[in-house]
């Protein structure tokens, strides 16, 4: 797509621009926000910049950091975006599927369940393939407890910054193969997401029209 291509153009450009940890900082926020962006390019960018200049290795921790915080800044906008939406549209719209906001907030309930969404949400964010705009959203209209959102985001993004952050440094030829791979594997599982999700709201119609039979 021309505005993908144009996009990583833009940022290549400001990335030998700016301080790489600011530039870190703002990609990640954009990257997370505007999920068509391939999602291992800012992390393996910066790594390869940060051996261009000759940083250290442990030098990728702050990168990582740094990406960590952009990210679950970008998250928490997603996450407050879907919860709107979903206030308006089960509002306006739940009765034609038959759900309701009360039985919404009751599957958020069940996911308030303290460590063990933590570790659940800690390995969404952690492992690369999994795409991360589509939790946000789903943390966001089932209500996800803010606290464990905020703070399993931020741990599990860290460390999914860090394997591209080496993928980068070691090299731009496993930085191009990767970025190819894993954007291909992403799109899959968006994919399958979006299908799920069509699922479960057609089920929702069938059942409601079945109730009214």
């Amino acid at each position: 797509m021309d505005f993908i291509r144009d996009a990583i153009q833009i940022f290549e450009s400001f990335a030998t621009k700016m301080p790489l940890e600011l530039f870190v900082l703002l990609g990640s926020f954009i990257e997370e926000v505007i999920a068509p962006i391939p999602s291992p390019f800012i992390m393996t960018l910066s790594g390869s910049i940060a051996k261009a200049q000759d940083q250290a290795i442990f030098y990728l921790i702050l990168l990582s950091f740094f990406g960590a915080i952009g990210k679950t800044l970008g998250a928490w906008v997603l996450y407050i975006i879907a919860d709107k939406a979903e206030d308006v549209i089960v509002g306006k719209y739940g009765k034609f599927f038959g759900v309701t906001h009360k039985e919404i907030e009751s599957i958020g309930r069940r996911f308030n369940k303290g460590l063990r969404d933590d570790v659940f949400l800690f390995l969404a964010r952690a492992i690369p393939i999994i795409p991360s705009a589509p939790v946000s959203v789903v943390c966001g209209l089932i209500k996800l407890n803010i606290r464990t959102y905020l703070l399993s985001t931020f741990l599990g993004t860290s460390v999914r910054n860090m394997l591209y952050l080496y993928v980068g440094y070691v090299g731009l030829s496993s930085y191009e193969s990767v970025l190819g791979g894993l954007d291909s594997v992403e799109s899959i599982v968006q994919i399958v997401i979006g299908v799920g999700i069509v699922g479960i709201i057609g089920w929702a119609y069938y059942k409601r029209k079945k109730s009214q039979l």
